[in-house]
């Protein structure tokens, strides 16, 4: 485990600089972290105290994407997408601790604060010395329209001003290559640093003397510093102005395009942050949406649970699509379902439940020895062997995620009987695969069974075209896929009800799990049901640890589940009103929201025992349940104004 060390001060000779470590401290519910045990944050419920988390805060444009510290280093960044090398990747402790990330060191620090600037992508680092010396870091990836299209390059830009005092600081920028192997090799000019990596070359340009970029001496910050960091193309005006007008353009892009969300009235704040992330994690190279953007952080401290989810599993995205679409951010949905026509509704209906964000349909899984993981807690995984696995719930999301497609009058272009005939083939899969074993949707690694879960999927898969060829006026087709949903739903309630009267897990099983939570919200059964009722309250009694909710209870692959699968609750939250219960849903919802991370972000797992959070980061299945809760719960406007 690595700990963080004290800053010293400043050499006034050589430059070297003792190691800025990567993992804050314990933290209250600031996003100041100062030496003092007790802060707080304006409109944001009280936060547990908690020991050292994921206390990041992510940037990114479509095309790549960075996590940055509460100290403004930025310790993770793939290259030249978000499944690439992460050339900053301290993160996951790499064997040279002196580098993988890019950080501004301020001598004598004493405090720092993270924001984002209102509705946007653009995050705000401020670093405060002993002496009241103050300097700010803005960070962001540009992203705007330019000539008829999105301007989204592989770029990342920083900007570091004095606010107050003299402070003195030290730029250190020390990319690794080949997954934290080595050290590259860089060659430099007048105003500019190139770093030879193994997949491209990395340059940084920028305004300040180029020994203090190049070799991290110690100077005086009197003035903006602007750096420009991305492809190696020269730059053709002043970083200065470069950055300014990209900051201008993309702050109107992100207020654009928060402006016209659907926001429910209540925890306005929350839901905004949310949304954008969920942007965020969608490629726009192709329209695949990644589940999350980081690789290998444990689901627990000490376990082997280290996953790489920086692929798209039409499952999750199916959700995220459905949470944007709620939001009237309806885009997201069009370039995913682009994605999905494009590779993963084949002529033979086979579905794999990862692809990776370029289409790849085979992602071999590899254990990268010179990244030693989250604190130390290894292994580092790339790719994941989950795209071997059967998971027959794949085939109702994706038609869950195209249904709107064929109703949604705002579209452009509406989708009609060629996309209906695609999705038949997801429809015919589904009927095929509904009564037959498979891995489920917690992708078990030891042993199948007959899911509940994804029983239920096949029937939406065929529920939803029978509503579509109802829609299109295809009656024909429409009765087909209704006879077929009929028959379905027969089959499910007939093998997987318990004798007391409660939905189990998996046919003829008497255990629970988390997802039966969610079917009355795909219409499955309706709030009312004793089944469902009887389904909540013992999920409720049966799940619940400390407070937050286990997905499962009993023993899989790798033993018993210690730490709380944040989205679990959210769909709790989301049954308990179904069912009249609003106000323990809010009390629920409104500890949820206490754990989220000083800027509002959300990993895959929570511990309840220590407050930390765990697993990869953020995570889009955690930030779409936020969302969906946050809408349920909310007062309705007309309430309001």
């Amino acid at each position: 485990m690595r700990i963080r060390t004290p800053r010293t001060k400043l050499k006034k000779t050589a430059g070297k600089l003792p190691s800025k470590t990567r993992h804050s401290k314990a933290t209250s519910a600031s996003t100041t972290t100062t030496r003092s045990p007790s802060r707080t944050r304006e409109e944001r419920p009280p936060r547990p105290r908690r020991r050292a988390s994921l206390d990041l805060g992510i940037i990114g444009n479509g095309t790549i994407n960075a996590l940055i510290d509460a100290r403004g280093s930025i310790v993770w960044h793939c290259v030249p997408a978000f499944d690439g090398d992460p050339v900053f990747c301290s993160l996951l402790s790499p064997r040279f601790s002196d580098a993988g990330f890019f950080d501004v060191v301020l001598e004598n620090e004493a405090s720092s604060h993270q924001r984002y600037l209102d509705n946007s992508a653009v995050l705000v680092t401020t670093l405060t010395a002993k002496d009241g010396a103050q300097l700010e870091i803005t960070d962001f990836a540009p992203r705007y329209k330019q000539h008829g299209r999105t301007f989204h390059p592989m770029q990342i830009l920083r900007r570091v001003r004095p606010l107050s005092g003299a402070p003195r600081i030290a730029l250190r920028l020390k990319p690794l290559t080949g997954y934290g192997a080595r050290k590259p090799e860089h060659t430099f000019g007048s105003n500019h640093v190139r770093y030879l990596l193994d997949p491209l070359v990395l340059r940084a340009t920028t305004d300040t003397q180029l020994p203090m970029l190049r070799d991290g001496l110690p100077f005086l910050l009197d003035h903006d510093v602007h750096i420009v960091l991305g492809t190696d193309e020269t730059l053709h005006e002043s970083a200065a102005r470069f950055y300014d007008d990209a900051l201008d353009s993309t702050l109107d892009y992100w207020h654009e395009w928060s402006r016209y969300l659907s926001i429910p009235a209540e925890w306005q704040e929350a839901v905004i942050r949310a949304a954008i992330t969920l942007k965020l994690c969608q490629y726009e190279g192709t329209g695949a949406i990644t589940a999350a953007m980081t690789t290998s952080i444990p689901e627990a401290p000490g376990t082997v649970r280290t996953w790489d989810y920086r692929y798209c599993w039409p499952r999750d995205a199916a959700l995220s699509v459905r949470a944007l679409n709620r939001l009237s951010a309806t885009r997201t949905m069009e370039e995913y379902m682009r994605y999905i026509f494009n590779l993963a509704v084949k002529e033979e209906g086979k579905m794999a439940p990862v692809y990776g964000i370029h289409f790849q349909d085979e992602l071999p899984e590899r254990e990268e020895a010179t990244l030693t993981g989250y604190r130390g807690m290894g292994p580092v995984r790339v790719g994941n062997e989950a795209w071997k696995q059967q998971q027959n719930d794949i085939y109702g999301s994706v038609v869950l995620a195209a249904t709107q497609m064929f109703c949604d009058r705002r579209l452009v272009r509406i989708a009609g009987e060629t996309e209906y005939v695609r999705l038949e083939r997801c429809g015919e899969a589904a009927w095929r695969l509904h009564d037959k074993p498979d891995a489920g949707l917690w992708e078990l690694r030891g042993r199948t069974s007959v899911h509940t879960y994804s029983a239920v999927m096949c029937w939406v898969a065929c529920d939803r075209l029978a509503n579509i060829g109802t829609w299109l006026g295809l009656d024909d087709r429409a009765r087909f896929w209704r006879k077929r949903a009929d028959s379905i739903r027969r089959k499910i309630l007939r093998h997987a009800v318990h004798e007391d009267g409660y939905f189990v897990e998996s046919f003829g099983s008497d255990q629970l799990d988390a997802s039966l939570l969610l079917l009355e919200g795909l219409r499955f059964v309706s709030a009312g049901d004793p089944r469902f009722v009887k389904t909540v309250d013992a999920v409720g009694k049966t799940l619940m640890r400390d407070g937050f909710l286990l997905r499962y209870a009993q023993p899989d692959d790798f033993g018993a589940p210690r730490t709380s699968f944040l989205v679990c609750n959210f769909w709790y939250v989301e049954a308990l009103i179904a069912i009249g219960r609003a106000d323990e849903a809010r009390k629920l919802f409104e500890k949820l929201l206490a754990i989220r991370n000083p800027l509002g972000l959300l990993s895959e797992d929570f511990d309840p025992k220590t407050g930390e959070l765990w697993g990869n980061f953020p995570q889009t299945y955690s930030m779409v349940g936020l969302i969906n809760a946050a809408r349920g719960l909310s007062t309705r406007w007309s309430d309001v104004v």
